[in-house]
């Protein structure tokens, strides 16, 4: 649309005229697209990977052995637009590519979340609305997501996409968009005889949908076959003047021939859901079987291939991975996923579905991104903390001097420069105003309208936000930030964490970054025996547990106990290991209902417990607790600045 077409349709929508046909096709220009699915707050594609933030990857953990400086699998916890944003930069550099060389991921393989839930209350109409709203939303929160996919597959990469019958129209509707309609490979039937009816005044849901699409023209598929279970015989035919006939012995007899040992696998996969006894299960919801992840990852990529679920849940698609010699990377927004698959990861056995002798897992990072941890970004080399410093802020890393003054990149065009607080002369150094001063005098003008310094909080001598010398304005981009909201312009938020079990496969997302602060928590540990029961239980009782994340929200309850996410259980922490191996999890909604007391059977303890408390932020409190404690009674504090949470 041109300037003047602008400034028209302005005039016309400002006076209240009629717009005419003739506009249509300047508002929505055929040689773009024959159609599209249109709703409310739907970004440009370009737009979405431009403005999408690129947060750091921080290492918490390698697990394995002999990990070397070859390819580590990936635990990511963090937002997943915002990881696979990341993981683009990492795939331009290079760093991102199969055991083959090519650079992106092979096979996209992911089961998405279809919540809609509001909690809205008006007339039916107005609930209507609300709905339509809520589902616009999820629309653009899973596009946003599969545009940045399809740009993390390598050219001949697949992405195939689980769906049930409440979503799979629209979100077919938007892959044709994204990777064109041209690129669907196949729409698979997943077809599961073993769920039980529920009768009523419907047919029972026994199927969902896979959609399966290439990058490009090219794809990878692996032919599946399956034993036939009974061998039968089959007539022996042949094509005599273009008809095909039945061949007969010299007798006359038609000729059979048995039928091959295998049969080539269609689009209606038959495979059961996951048992409720089964080795597999681990009690995560919507968790899917092995047997499906592994039809999937040996039909669409090789042994060395990069597998990457953004939604990885339980875990399924990673496990499965490993097993088959690939390549994985697997994101998750959830504390409780994380915490899940790395249980996992470490238990695994060689068969699909769980089974078989134990399998140890090729080396894998857990990351953190989007929730640092500060105190460790400190312990960072130089070279390290300059490219953390600069990636927080989405400056691009270009050295330059500028009249004998270093400076490390540039931010919207302004040249940035990172305080080095590691040099011995700037030990303990602090950035006055005389600094900035200082600065400018030696660049002047020649630096430009504005100039970034990056450095810790408390490095800054003065409050101010900013700092302005002539017409050169110096931005002060503490860590963490004081200035965010100004300096992305856009409204950051953060990973809430599920405090019921039904919310855990909710969808959420978060916008920019944050820094770990450890919530204060006050508990007691005690045993009962409830009347009828024969076991004995323990039991930690919350008494406070306070967030510093979430100071601009309205509190409630007494003690700030509504930023209580969940409590998680290791039975028998392993100090020496120090990995924490999930046991059992009780959710917020359940523990208030037990006046604010987490139960267990004492039965399954070891000498020690680790208990893990989590915020709705997803930070936390850890404690260690002694087995011969419950029975006492006794009053524990876990403080922010103690080192009993460390």
């Amino acid at each position: 649309m041109t300037p003047e077409q602008k400034q028209e349709l302005i005039r016309l929508l400002e006076a209240g005229e009629e717009i005419s046909p003739e506009w249509a096709r300047v508002l929505f220009p055929p040689e773009k697209r024959e159609y599209e699915l249109v709703y409310y707050g739907k970004d440009r594609e370009e737009d979405i990977i431009a403005d999408t933030l690129a947060v750091p990857l921080q290492p918490v953990r390698t697990f394995g052995k002999n990990a070397g400086n070859g390819w580590k699998n990936m635990l990511i916890f963090g937002d997943n637009l915002q990881v696979m944003k990341s993981l683009l930069e990492l795939k331009k550099a290079g760093k991102l590519c199969s055991a083959d060389g090519t650079p992106g991921v092979r096979l996209i393989f992911i089961d998405p979340p279809f919540s809609t839930k509001q909690e809205f209350r008006g007339t039916e109409d107005q609930k209507a609305y609300q709905d339509k709203i809520a589902g616009a939303q999820f629309l653009e929160f899973l596009r946003k997501r599969l545009v940045m996919m399809r740009e993390l597959l390598s050219d001949d990469g697949s992405i195939i996409v689980h769906l049930d019958l409440r979503k799979a129209h629209h979100i077919k509707l938007l892959m044709d968009e994204i990777f064109s309609e041209a690129r669907i490979v196949n729409e698979i039937i997943w077809h599961y005889e073993n769920k039980l009816g529920t009768g009523g005044d419907k047919f029972d849901g026994r199927h969902d949908t896979l959609f399966w699409y290439g990058r490009g023209t090219s794809y990878v598929f692996n032919p599946i076959h399956l034993a036939v279970k009974e061998r039968k015989l089959q007539p022996v035919t042949q094509k005599i003047e273009g008809k095909r006939v039945w061949l007969r012995d010299k007798k006359g007899n038609r000729l059979y021939q048995e039928s091959r040992d295998t049969r080539p696998v269609g689009d209606v996969w038959t495979i059961p859901i996951i048992n409720p006894v089964a080795s597999e299960r681990l009690g995560f919801p919507t968790q899917k079987p092995e047997a499906l992840a592994e039809r999937v990852i040996n039909m669409a990529s090789r042994a060395g291939d990069i597998v990457m679920d953004a939604f990885a849940g339980s875990g399924t698609t990673c496990a499965v991975a490993e097993k088959l010699g690939r390549r994985w990377i697997g994101i998750d927004c959830g504390k409780l996923a994380i915490y899940t698959m790395q249980k996992r990861m470490l238990n695994l056995r060689r068969e699909i579905g769980n089974k078989g002798p134990k399998l140890e897992p090729k080396p894998f990072t857990l990351y953190n991104a989007g929730l640092y941890d500060f105190s460790k970004l400190r312990e960072l080399a130089w070279q390290d903390w300059r490219f953390f410093a600069l990636q927080l802020f989405e400056c691009r890393d270009e050295q330059h001097r500028i009249n004998g003054i270093d400076f490390d990149g540039y931010r919207q065009g302004a040249s940035v420069m990172v305080f080095n607080h590691m040099e011995a002369k700037h030990k303990d150094a602090r950035i006055t105003e005389d600094t900035i001063e200082e600065i400018h005098g030696a660049v002047g003008s020649r630096v430009g309208k504005k100039v970034f310094i990056v450095a810790p909080a408390l490095a800054f001598d003065f409050q101010q936000d900013y700092l302005d010398f002539e017409k050169v304005r110096y931005y002060a981009l503490r860590i963490p930030y004081s200035i965010i909201h100004e300096l992305h312009r856009r409204e950051f938020t953060a990973l809430k964490q599920p405090s019921d079990e039904m919310a855990v496969n909710d969808t959420v997302e978060a916008v920019g970054f944050d820094f770990i602060r450890t919530p204060e928590l006050k508990y007691k540990t005690g045993t009962e025996k409830p009347k009828g029961e024969s076991f004995v239980y323990g039991f930690v009782k919350i008494e406070t547990f306070k967030s510093d994340a979430v100071v601009r929200e309205p509190f409630k309850k007494k003690g700030n106990l509504e930023t209580l996410s969940m409590v998680m259980l290791d039975f028998d922490y392993n100090e020496q290991a120090k990995i924490f191996d999930l046991d059992e999890v009780h959710y917020a909604d359940a523990i208030e209902e037990e006046s604010w007391k987490a139960r267990f059977r004492t039965d399954q303890l070891g000498k020690k417990m680790m208990a893990v408390f989590l915020d709705i932020y997803g930070n936390e409190a850890r404690v260690l607790i002694d087995a011969t404690e419950f029975g006492k009674g006794t009053t524990r504090h876990a403080l922010k600045k103690s080192g009993k949470n460390k």
